[in-house]
């Protein structure tokens, strides 16, 4: 095992990879790295598996089968990654028992274009629940306006949540309270709430981005002070974990905990660090806390293992200090409820184009099967 990861997973944080292939599946390059790289769970997403459908010819000879029963692209799509995620969760699945269902955990997310549309949301999260038949699966949901009572109604089925594409504090607010809101709906409906999980996926590294691009932009006043970049990512992240432990407290909460109800943990998502000057890991190792996971790209992964350095909680005492840079970003004339805006608003394009892309790049390949 390697002592850094090691480190990171005894400080209380989930490794899960931020990637999915048949060719990870089927060289057992999944199954190495949960036996030696402390890999205790599998996230995906539209853009996962267009990278994954593009470079892999593992998927050649499904797409000919399919092609010859006449599936079309919606159908062959949905067969080809529901296919992935469930033989990932079979790899998972030791995790998943020795965990009591914590971790071992992948997930597949609804179509993005149903973002704005609770109803197929909802009805989609059913089919990919029955269609997949594992334990250990999660459905992702984006953390959009529409997106809300989409979780509570998928958790009041007894279907375990991610919810993605969280960025800010209203919005994660809004998102637990959805959780909690299912959670209660769960147990009048008749199920077990100890069989019920979630994680909330908090975007970390593209709140840089944005934030850095506007402070760049200016040309005097206090936004062109270099300290303030880079670091509105940790910043918000850390002030949603402080968010998340005032939340999963007092009467309504506890009364569910007595049913066996589980909290929803805040998931750190997109880790790899955009800005080639910044520290690599730094969305990392600033924001090791116990009860959280933390999904990586194979990059950021590797770049831990090789010179992350764990040096115990990065975000409970540093409350006060990113309270302060988020008003000091404010002061510096950052419009903080505008950055999320944009930021929920680009996520959701940018996984519509990457599962259109995926359909093209999957209708050319029956087409070319057919024929």
């Amino acid at each position: 095992m390697n002592d850094r990861l090691k480190a990171l997973a005894d400080a209380g944080v989930s490794i899960w990879l931020d990637d999915l292939s048949r060719e990870r599946l089927e060289t057992g390059n999944l199954a190495d790295l949960v036996k030696n790289s402390h890999v205790v769970g599998v996230t995906s997403n539209p853009a996962i598996f267009q990278t994954a459908l593009a470079d892999g010819e593992r998927y050649d000879p499904q797409v000919r089968e399919l092609a010859a029963a006449g599936a079309d692209v919606d159908k062959a799509t949905q067969v080809i990654t529901t296919d992935d995620v469930r033989d990932a969760c079979t790899v998972m699945r030791p995790v998943f028992d020795a965990t009591d269902g914590v971790d071992g955990r992948v997930s597949i997310e609804v179509s993005p274009g149903f973002a704005h549309d609770t109803e197929e949301t909802v009805k989609e999260a059913a089919e990919l629940w029955r269609i997949v038949d594992q334990p250990n699966l999660l459905i992702k949901i984006p953390g959009t306006k529409e997106g809300w009572p989409a979780i509570t109604e998928t958790i009041a089925a007894g279907i375990s949540v991610n919810v993605t594409l969280i960025f800010g504090l209203e919005q994660y607010r809004n998102v637990m309270e959805a959780y909690v809101a299912g959670l209660e709906k769960a147990a009048d409906n008749g199920h077990d709430l100890a069989d019920i999980h979630s994680v909330a996926s908090f975007f970390v590294s593209r709140v840089d981005t944005e934030i850095d691009k506007r402070l760049e932009a200016m040309t005097d006043g206090p936004g062109t002070d270099p300290d303030l970049r880079g670091k509105a990512g940790v910043a918000n992240a850390r002030l949603a974990f402080q968010m998340y432990e005032e939340f999963f407290r007092g009467e309504r909460w506890e009364a569910l905990e007595a049913k066996g109800a589980r909290k929803q943990r805040p998931l750190w998502a997109s880790t790899g660090v955009k800005n080639p000057d910044y520290d690599d890991t730094m969305y990392v190792v600033d924001l090791v806390v116990e009860d959280t996971v933390n999904t990586m790209p194979q990059k950021t992964l590797e770049a831990v293992a090789d010179h992350g350095e764990v040096r115990g909680d990065r975000v409970r005492p540093f409350y006060d200090d990113a309270a302060a840079h988020m008003k000091a970003l404010a002061d510096a004339g950052i419009d903080y409820d505008d950055v999320i805006q944009v930021l929920i608003k680009e996520g959701v394009e940018k996984f519509v184009v990457a599962w259109d892309e995926l359909q093209t790049t999957l209708g050319k390949s029956l087409e070319a099967a057919r024929a």
